[in-house]
């Protein structure tokens, strides 16, 4: 069994900002792949949540009801839930380190800033997860905010128009690399997508 967890802040408000690129992912998996059933919202889970299978594996797809910064309560309540180690528990979400349009793939890795990554590290006391990091930042910016309140005001921003089209191809390109990771293991997905 795998867990797939896209992070984000739940709420209209949130909808289709960076840091909801997880939730976004997510949301076009579920769609892809016909073996998904529709989403249901479990209370005691704090998620809402989606099972089918993907290359013959069961797989359960979930997005936290937390905000974000508290990712970590609904993970520890679905990985208690589903039972599955933690090897095959896989985390989609921004990340402000990468140019929009690049994804990474790491595994048993610090949480780089990201207070959603933050929140699951802590709370499960382990490190030892599969991360899907989606990069948010703009090429034409050279520079990085070093400031905390520039940084979250920023990915609490909508994409534009303009970066429309690239966040649709990194979004495919992310469902194609958890496939891989599925079918044929995390490395293999490491080495095609991690360039």
């Amino acid at each position: 069994m795998f867990l797939i967890v896209g992070l984000g802040n739940p709420g209209e408000k949130y909808k289709n900002t960076r840091h909801n690129v997880g939730f976004m992912t997510i949301d076009n998996l579920q769609l892809t792949i016909d073996k998904f059933s529709d989403w249901k919202n479990i209370k005691k889970l704090q998620a809402v949540i989606s099972k089918g299978e993907i290359n013959g594996q069961k797989v359960l797809l979930a997005k936290p009801r937390t905000f974000m910064n508290f990712s970590g309560q609904a993970v520890k309540k679905l990985v208690s839930n589903v039972k599955c180690q933690m090897s095959n528990v896989l985390v989609i979400h921004d990340d402000i380190d990468l140019p929009l349009g690049k994804i990474k793939i790491v595994k048993n890795r610090g949480a780089g800033g990201h207070k959603g990554v933050e929140s699951i590290i802590k709370i499960l006391e382990t490190k030892n997860f599969i991360r899907f990091r989606i990069g948010v930042w703009p090429k034409s910016l050279i520079t990085q905010p070093t400031n905390h309140k520039i940084v979250e005001k920023f990915v609490l921003q909508k994409f534009n128009k303009g970066e429309e089209k690239m966040v649709k191809e990194v979004i495919k390109k992310t469902i194609e690399a958890i496939e891989v990771a599925i079918k044929d293991r995390v490395e293999k997905a490491m080495d095609k997508y991690n360039r």
